[in-house]
């Protein structure tokens, strides 16, 4: 299958770098709220909700921060009204860049935005520029240590999944339908398994490998879009050759 990318791999290890920091939180308390707003405080009954508490807990959140963060979204505790708002631009290199966002501040949320993009060798494009390079999916992440290759294979494809990436060294990405997410959820839990995460994800259906100079600019500022705290999901058709990338990761 096309689209997967080194970002992906790379967004794994800077969240579980950002989860200790604490400044992750800030974003699933976002997802958690708006969620419960949307479709009721219920998990059993609101699968956005469901999935948003189980990224939450892979990154260790305290019980009493989701259970707050579900009050606030049903309006049992006061909170803040967020708009959901999605952005798309251009990168270094002409990488495609999608920011799904949570703002209470729609016009401050896209001037930072821009600037983001346009110092740092990118800019921003109309509506519907980008969004069609990209496929909604569900995607799970399975230390490798938890089952081996061919099990897993079997397992997952069973329940619905449509591939399974292996190259990380330490993880399996498994690409799902956004029908069968909770399918293969529910299959690894049959298992004893627990993802290191489970989530919704934009594949690029293409992705495109750049030059060593547009690959550091491109991760630089695709860093800092990830930093910014009104961005809940990122995603890019960028990709990195191996040579490149254990030359600008440390």
């Amino acid at each position: 299958m096309s689209g997967h990318s080194k970002w992906a791999t790379i967004k794994r290890k800077k969240a579980g770098i950002d989860a200790k920091r604490g400044k992750v939180f800030t974003k699933y308390i976002k997802e958690i709220s708006v969620a419960a707003r949307a479709g009721g405080g219920d998990p059993a009954a609101n699968p956005r909700l469901r999935t948003a508490i189980a990224s939450a807990k892979s990154v260790n959140m305290p019980a009493d921060n989701i259970e707050r963060a579900i009050k606030k979204g049903t309006g049992e505790l006061e909170g803040v009204n967020y708009e959901e708002v999605s952005y798309e631009g251009y990168g270094p290199g002409g990488i495609a860049i999608l920011m799904d966002s949570l703002t209470d501040n729609r016009n401050r949320t896209t001037g930072e935005l821009r600037h983001l993009l346009t110092k740092h060798g990118g800019r921003m494009a109309e509506a519907g520029s980008v969004q069609y390079m990209f496929t909604t999916k569900g995607q799970v992440v399975v230390p490798k240590s938890a089952m081996d290759e061919d099990t897993l294979l079997m397992l997952v494809l069973d329940a619905g999944a449509e591939d399974v990436a292996t190259e990380d060294p330490e993880s399996y990405e498994i690409t799902t339908p956004l029908s069968q997410l909770e399918s293969v959820k529910n299959a690894l839990a049959s298992k004893g398994i627990t993802p290191a995460s489970a989530d919704i994800a934009k594949v690029p259906q293409n992705t495109i490998t750049l030059s060593d100079k547009d690959a550091e600019l491109a991760l630089k500022l695709m860093e800092l879009l990830e930093d910014h705290d009104d961005v809940q999901r990122l995603s890019t058709n960028l990709d990195i050759s191996d040579e490149t990338l254990s030359r600008l990761q440390p």
